[in-house]
């Protein structure tokens, strides 16, 4: 059994100074891309759409957004 005196300290891979950096920017790109998939969505007819782009828009914007507001609840002290 480790004894805590001598238990070296968990330290994030990630510097908690930057958090609003990459909370910002990770949302950013998110709502870009957001912003791409509903212009796609609203501009094609539905013999011109095609699956595959619109499930890989999706799937960027929804993991920027995803990690964006994981790096914003970091920032505001919402540890998860």
């Amino acid at each position: 059994m480790v004894k805590p005196d001598i238990a070296a300290r968990y330290v994030s891979p990630v510097h908690p100074a930057i958090f609003p950096h990459l909370a910002l920017v990770l949302l950013f790109i998110g709502i870009f891309f957001t912003g791409w998939f509903f212009v796609y969505e609203v501009t094609t007819n539905k013999k011109t759409r095609q699956l595959v782009k619109e499930l890989l828009i999706a799937l960027v914007a929804a993991t920027f957004m995803g990690f964006g507001c994981l790096f914003l609840l970091l920032w505001v002290g919402i540890y998860v």
